[in-house]
């Protein structure tokens, strides 16, 4: 009896970590895809999902580029999916934009998080300043994550420069790319 009952919280616990693992953000891994992950691949892993693809094709081909998104069934965007090179099914990721709030890090950083999140679980290398956004840089998780000036109390258009001690603990995260190297 003891053996089984041993047998069967393994059996749960696994399957447990396992749909943890499809809704992880770490580094070079964004839930079931991995930094070795194929284009050809995205099919079968999103295949209870909408996969889109918009492809650089014609005139377009050398100033556009391909990119998959990723949809529920019932529309929520969850991913855009970029690869490394173009028209190439073989192509390896290169990034991927996280729509999808079930996605979190081992620490529970995902889109739902604030700045209070990111600096006291993770060390912010570099900040970026465009005319609408500062962009982090978490080299840990070889992510950006974006936050809007508004959410800064910034309403100048400009690029002028922000320092950590500018962001508010409260601050929403707009947008969370992780990249492939």
């Amino acid at each position: 009896m003891r053996k089984v009952l041993v047998t069967v919280l393994l059996t749960t616990l696994m399957i447990q970590c396992k749909k943890e693992n499809n809704y992880l953000l770490a580094k070079e891994q964004v839930g079931k895809i991995t930094s070795t992950t194929e284009v050809y691949e995205l099919k079968s892993i999103f295949e209870k999902d909408s996969l889109v693809s918009h492809l650089g094709e014609g005139d377009f081909a050398d100033s556009s580029y391909d990119e998959y998104l990723v949809y529920t069934k019932d529309g929520g965007h969850i991913f855009t999916i970029i690869p490394k090179e173009q028209q190439d099914s073989t192509s390896t990721i290169e990034s991927i934009q996280v729509f999808g709030k079930k996605y979190k890090t081992i620490k529970g950083l995902g889109l739902s998080s604030t700045f209070k999140d990111i600096s006291g679980n993770y060390t912010v290398d570099k900040v970026e300043s465009t005319f609408n956004n500062a962009v982090l840089f978490v080299d840990e998780l070889n992510a950006t994550i974006t936050i809007t000036k508004k959410e800064l109390g910034v309403n100048d258009f400009g690029t002028q420069k922000i320092s950590l001690a500018q962001i508010p603990d409260l601050a929403k995260i707009k947008a969370l790319t992780f990249w492939f190297d």
